[in-house]
């Protein structure tokens, strides 16, 4: 629950950066909360998780609801990146951990873990009319796949999933607060002519 909120957040932060209205707040907010996880329970057969309960809904509109209050519009972009961030690392263990839980294998797991992170953000990208993650060299997806992987190495070594997860949250979080706080980029592909 707290991913959704935090993700949503970031979500109608994307939306008041663009000056849209409510309605599109509590949209923003929505796809970015609940987006990636949709995706992750679709493909592994599981049913998705905010069907049939109103909780996670609810968590989405009242992240809206108080980023559109507290006029998030005069944040920083700082501000969009930090949630974004924290989020991304709480869902790359949260979605690898649901697959794994479920008897996807580790790498599918992994890869899961990496498509409840990052869906979501890649959706609202979009809508919003920004470059996606994707286009960008920032290392954000890479981290994802290292949260998304310390964790389920830990737990095929025997860990406790709790530890296991803290430790897959703090990889993936860490790498990314890195890039943001450093600017550490991936490279991009160089033509190997003259």
């Amino acid at each position: 629950m707290a991913g959704v909120a935090v993700f949503a957040v970031s979500g109608a932060l994307a939306a008041a950066r663009a000056k849209q209205t409510i309605v599109t707040f509590a949209f923003f907010a929505a796809i970015t909360g609940i987006g990636g996880g949709t995706l992750r329970d679709l493909l592994i057969g599981a049913p998705v998780f905010w069907v049939g309960r109103s909780d996670y809904l609810a968590v989405c509109l009242i992240a809206a609801a108080a980023v559109w209050v507290l006029r998030a519009d005069r944040w920083k972009l700082a501000s969009l990146l930090w949630f974004d961030a924290i989020g991304m690392a709480a869902y790359a263990v949260i979605g690898a951990a649901k697959a794994h839980s479920l008897g996807v294998p580790p790498l599918p797991s992994i890869v899961m873990g990496v498509l409840t992170a990052s869906f979501g953000g890649i959706i609202r990208d979009v809508l919003a009319g920004v470059p996606s993650i994707l286009l960008r060299r920032e290392i954000y997806v890479s981290a994802a796949a290292l949260g998304s992987a310390s964790y389920i190495v830990l737990v095929e070594l025997g860990a406790d999933s709790f530890v296991a997860g803290g430790i897959g949250f703090a990889a993936g979080f860490g790498l990314r607060a890195l890039a943001i706080g450093r600017g550490l980029a991936l490279p991009g592909y160089r033509d190997g002519g003259d």
